[in-house]
Formats: C-alpha cells, structure tokens, sequence
C-alpha cells in the first residue's frame, strides 16, 4: 500500500482516526513515526477541533514514547503554521505525513497540497476504507478512546465520557443524523491505550462545558 517514506510525521489530535492512521502506517515497516504534529488555538491551552489541554495531549506523546510539537494558531492562520511545522520536520529528514482523514475530498486535497508544497508525501491510510471496518479494527486491536466531544445538533452531552467500544458502535447507529465515525465533526475522542502505547495514559473526567455550540468533556492527567 505504502512506498518506502522513511521518518514520518502524523497529524495527531489525539483521537482514534490519527490513532489508526498512525497504527496503519507503521505495520508495513516502511514509515517510522518520528513527530506528532498538534494544532492549538489561538491562546495555546487547548487543541482545535478536540478541545483536549496542552497536558493530557503531552502525556498522551509521552505513553507513546514519541516527541510532539504543538502549535498555535486562529484559523486564519492554521496553514501558515502548519507549513511552518512541515519545514522544520524537512530539515530533520522527514519524507511524509500521515492523515486521518477518510473520504472528506477537500480534506485530502488540502493536505497533499499543504504537503507537496513543503516537499513531503502525504499518506492517507484510511482513506475509503468502510466506517464498519475502521471502527471494527479499532476496537478489535484494543485501542481503548473515550468521548470528550460532541457537536450540540447532533449528540447529547450524556454521550461525553462513554468508552469506544461494541456497545458505543450499536448505540450511535441508531443516530441517523450521524456519521459512524463522525467524519463531519458530529464526536471526537481521546485515545489512552493500544498497541502503539508504551503504558496507559492515566487521567481523571472533570465537568462537562458547552462551548461554540459543541459540548466538551475536560480530562486531566493524573
């Protein structure tokens, strides 16, 4: 599937479609992960789309054993950033990033253009791959995630904190106004054990916050 690309980075957020990629890329031995790549906000204490904290998202790089890079940005200025992220992974000899994304075109098109213009390869392991396999896989390979983000017009805040597993899957599809894999942003996850940890990341819920009509679940590492 993969050419040889040698040091990659990923495109982490933290959740289980950078998980997967990740998990994917590394199987034919022909990508070594050396960085995750995080995106902030603007003020620097959370990441964009998960809303997980500059600590849980350190000790999340830290059970894997790989270093991350975190930068801030407004969404005006997300690709200035990144790019500037993607220079910096070329001078240390990365070839490649790896994506998570699954069939959002205009996502894949902008990362094969963000990373073409820095020279490096963009790789999408999941790309058209079945939301029932994906899911599937995840779970069967004993990655554990739970839910930290829903969007308000699509899920309830009582779905914050459920664990990712068979029971989660039955339940969401009964959801019509879903995606199984919230491809569109409908949840998102924090991933805190699997195969590609080293050790568990340890962490504790605390209060449930709507913000920019989506509900966020805060985690803290312990």
């Amino acid at each position: 599937m993969f050419q040889n690309h040698g040091k990659a980075f990923v495109s982490w957020s933290g959740g289980k479609d950078s998980t997967l990629a990740y998990y994917n890329a590394i199987k034919n031995d022909k990508v070594k992960v050396a960085y995750l790549l995080n995106m902030l906000s603007e003020n620097g204490t959370h990441s964009r789309s998960h809303h997980l904290s500059v600590a849980m998202l350190k000790a999340q790089a830290e059970a894997m054993g790989i270093p991350i890079m975190q930068r801030q940005a407004t969404w005006g200025g997300y690709e200035e950033e990144f790019k500037k992220a993607l220079t910096f992974f070329k001078k240390e000899g990365v070839q490649a990033g790896v994506f998570g994304d699954i069939d959002v075109q205009e996502h894949r098109d902008w990362v094969e253009r963000v990373c073409s213009e820095s020279g490096l390869n963009a790789i999408l392991p999941l790309w058209q791959r079945s939301r029932e396999s994906l899911m599937g896989e995840f779970i069967a390979c004993g990655f554990k995630a739970v839910i930290v983000a829903v969007k308000l017009e699509c899920m309830g805040s009582e779905w914050l904190g459920r664990q990712l597993d068979a029971e989660f899957v039955r339940d969401i599809k009964r959801l019509p106004q879903v995606d199984l894999c919230g491809e569109n942003g409908e949840y998102h996850t924090f991933v805190y054990d699997g195969p590609i940890f080293k050790k568990p990341v340890e962490f504790t819920t605390g209060e449930k916050v709507l913000k920019d009509n989506h509900w966020f679940l805060n985690l803290f590492s312990r």
